[in-house]
């Protein structure tokens, strides 16, 4: 397959490398700059290397980063110095957020210590002790070469036939019949089956040339190179000192010789427009390079003689504002156009994570499918308003103040909010809804209105940083919601429409559960890739011979399904979340009180069924399903009749003491009932076996996608149920889990069981340890909480709430 890159920097030499390394070498690289010192971020990236992350993808590219970058050199340049990373704290709250990197890098696989505030001194001997209070030490982290780097991956796929071409700028994506043909550039035509786009700061412009939107949002970050420090040659003792991060006033910092370099996110945010980016030959120095605003960088020298008293020997010397790519998530774009067949990005990567996303895209475009797992960081996972610019400049902005902050796992954006709200927004508004935020969805977590269901009850307090964006009224409501009925708002979860004469068989090849049954029928089953790993999960409704609702994750899954449509045109797939919405009817009153408002009878409407109903004067499409385990009811209707079914229930659920139920309470329930949550508990990854899902797959209904792959699926690991006896020890997920002091691995989802009494933890653990009632520990911050390996569910074993 011929293919072009576009881009010569840390990232599009490392998918060079990388597609060359896997047979592909009819590649040619093309970069606007000239080679390789290209103008771009990577020529003049500082080349500081923290691999700690709460993502496991991303801990797992930066640490591929860090071996294939170990094993570089150019012209006697090392591609990477494992000098070690030292990040520092100066407050309590930092270094308790240390603690919880080095679980997160416990967890990943990547070896790190916290230290004292004296062993962070001996490491780093600038630092003052008493201004901090201790340090997380890594010491596989590093500074890397990035021009060294692109060099040596250059030359290595050089000898293996792929073409650089520099001083070429492309001016257009040639496009035919909805897949790429080449590229079109100052100096001709290159012809091309694949075009990936590394353009970095450049690449809004040259996705848009394929009517791609990239919300990436090109920074200015302020770097200086001070004047020579005199005590670096008094305490030059031949071993290299970290690089080190001072993250409590957004700072990071490296030496180089005799002088220190000094990085800064501190700073208002300063955007820059990718069209309003120079040319190569206008630039002063580079086009990645802007002026330097000493003003903005005196809040970081002040705080930087304070905390390395050495530099008040030195002064500012050089310095840049240099460009980075931000985008809205803080993740890295990379996969195919929807639209386009064979334009492929790799966007929003820093020297980080550079080779390690190199060679995932290179696994994707040759053997189709990577060996990490990306859907976090997959170009289509975005909504539509998060690809309009206001919102990708607010977000991108945002994401440069918060670079360095500590962030909760329920953290929402605070900003811009609100965004959208599902038809029921103003009556929980009424009832004190406290409202955190899903894909742009204003979702209530609990509300202030159920605090009379506190009354006569103890609900378990937890850790105060589990305590954060919580309340006792989402105990009140997990519990209250197996006593009575309540209502959940599940408008935020996406619903697709699959229709047309060929959408059963279209189905059938792309699930694993059989769909082809009855109209009413709903079937739980996964998507998986070509390997066998899940993609996701979904819930499949036949409504009628031609039509079917799935009940997906996101925008990756209209993805999904729209890439595998049929060439006939037999089926259309539609996203209909925007115009819909859906209450969760749920507790042991559910049935009595839906009958109560429904002409229809709905008693021989069994679990896992579907049925066309009015509840008063709204048609609705009612499911017998319950994410919390319990009796009830699914109820969809069209957005404009949201408001109606709402105070119909509600009206009529008076008399069986109905109240809503928030996001809180709802994801404890799911937790004692084991049902999983794509995302979190499963991914690209894992094998349904694994994943304790292989009652979703019916191999023997004919052949789906991935069926082939299964028969030979290895068991590497098991997801099981941890039990945590102390509530006050209850954990948040990303925790490592240990057998003595060997980890062993990680949590994935986490709450308190309000009506079992125990901590839950759902977590991925080896075979030989997932037997109920073995016995591990979880790290938390400094602690190790025991924990037991339990026999799931925890709730209702016999679904006897549920069938009833």
């Amino acid at each position: 397959m011929r293919t072009v890159v576009i881009g010569a920097g840390v990232v599009g030499a490392a998918v060079a490398d990388e597609m060359s390394a896997l047979g592909w070498t009819d590649v040619t690289v093309l970069d606007q700059g000239p080679l390789f010192l290209t103008g771009g971020s990577s020529s003049h990236a500082p080349g500081l290397v923290f691999q700690a992350s709460p993502s496991k993808t991303m801990t797992e590219l930066a640490t591929y980063t860090v071996e294939k970058l170990c094993g570089l050199e150019y012209d006697g340049q090392p591609g990477f110095v494992q000098v070690g990373g030292l990040e520092v704290a100066t407050t309590p709250q930092r270094l308790a957020d240390l603690h919880r990197r080095h679980g997160w890098l416990t967890a990943w696989g990547v070896s790190s210590r916290v230290v004292s505030a004296e062993e962070c001194a001996k490491l780093h001997p600038l630092l003052d002790p008493e201004r901090i209070l201790g340090g997380l030490h890594t010491p596989t982290d590093g500074l890397a070469n990035p021009v060294s780097a692109v060099r040596a991956q250059a030359k290595a796929a050089q000898a293996r036939g792929v073409r650089f071409i520099g001083d070429c700028e492309v001016v257009d994506v040639l496009v035919e019949d909805g897949r790429v043909r080449g590229v079109h550039t100052r100096h001709g035509e290159f012809a091309a089956d694949v075009v990936v786009c590394c353009a970095g700061i450049w690449g809004p412009r040259v996705a848009a040339m394929v009517g791609m939107t990239l919300p990436l949002t090109p920074l200015a970050h302020q770097y200086v190179w001070t004047t020579r420090v005199p005590a670096l040659d008094r305490i030059d003792t031949g071993v290299p000192r970290p690089i080190l991060r001072h993250q409590d006033h957004d700072l990071y910092y490296r030496e180089r010789g005799d002088r220190v370099g000094i990085g800064y996110y501190g700073h208002e945010p300063m955007p820059v427009d990718p069209g309003d980016i120079c040319a190569h030959a206008d630039a002063r120095i580079m086009p990645s390079i802007q002026d330097f605003t000493p003003a903005d960088f005196e809040p970081a020298w002040a705080e930087s003689l304070r905390l390395l008293p050495a530099l008040r020997d030195a002064e500012v010397g050089e310095g840049i504002n240099g460009l980075f790519s931000f985008t809205t998530d803080g993740l890295p774009l990379i996969g195919e156009s929807p639209d386009v067949s064979g334009f492929w990005v790799a966007e929003a990567v820093w020297v980080t994570h550079s080779a390690g996303v190199g060679r995932a895209v290179a696994e994707w475009i040759v053997k189709g499918s990577p060996s990490v797992d990306l859907h976090d960081c997959d170009v289509n996972r975005f909504e539509r308003h998060q690809l309009g610019p206001d919102y990708v400049l607010a977000r991108g902005c945002q994401n440069f103040v918060e670079v360095y902050d500590v962030l909760h796992p329920l953290q929402p954006m605070e900003h811009p909010r609100p965004l959208r709200t599902s038809p029921f927004h103003s009556r929980q508004v009424e009832l004190g809804g406290v409202f955190l935020e899903a894909s742009g969805w204003e979702r209530p977590q609990w509300y202030a209105a159920n605090e009379h269901l506190l009354d006569g009850r103890e609900i378990a307090t937890p850790n105060s940083w589990a305590a954060r964006y919580w309340s006792p009224m989402v105990g009140a409501e997990a519990q209250a919601t197996r006593e009575r009925v309540a209502l959940y708002d599940m408008t935020a979860l996406k619903r697709i429409e699959i229709t047309g004469p060929g959408a059963t068989a279209y189905l059938q090849r792309l699930a694993t559960g059989n769909v082809g049954r009855s109209v009413g029928s709903v079937t739980y089953c996964l998507l998986l890739d070509e390997r066998g790993r899940i993609r996701s999960d979904i819930t499949v409704s036949r409504l009628g011979p031609e039509r079917y609702q799935v009940g997906g994750n996101g925008a990756l899954d209209v993805d999904w399904f729209t890439r595998h449509l049929p060439e006939d045109r037999s089926v259309d797939v539609r996203d209909i979340t925007a115009g819909t919405c859906c209450l969760g009817v749920w507790g042991p009153h559910a049935r009595d009180l839906v009958q109560r408002v429904c002409r229809d009878d709905i008693s021989g409407l069994k679990y896992f069924r579907a049925k066309q109903v009015n509840v008063g004067m709204v048609p609705v499409t009612a499911l017998r399903l319950s994410y919390v385990g319990e009796l009830g009811y699914e109820l969809y209707t069209n957005a404009d009749m949201g408001a109606k079914l709402w105070d119909t229930l509600w009206e009529a659920g008076q008399d069986y003491g109905i109240f809503a139920g928030g996001r809180g309470a709802f994801t404890s329930l799911r937790l004692e009932k084991g049902y999983r949550s794509f995302g979190a508990d499963m991914t690209w990854d894992h094998y349904p076996a694994e994943a304790g899902l292989g009652f979703a797959v019916r191999i023997d209904k004919g052949d789906f996608i991935g069926r082939s792959a299964l028969v030979d699926a290895p068991m590497r690991a098991r997801l099981c149920c941890l039990t945590i006896a102390d509530p006050a020890k209850v954990v948040v997920g990303k925790e490592p889990v240990y057998d003595g002091d060997r980890c062993v691995g990680y949590v994935t989802s986490a709450a308190y069981g309000y009506t079992v009494g125990v901590g839950i933890a759902y977590a991925w653990l080896p075979s030989e340890l997932s037997r109920p009632g073995t016995s591990v520990h979880i790290g938390y911050f400094d602690e190790r909480i025991p924990a037991t390996v339990s026999a799931e569910p925890l709730f209702d074993p016999d679904m006897t709430r549920l069938r009833s």
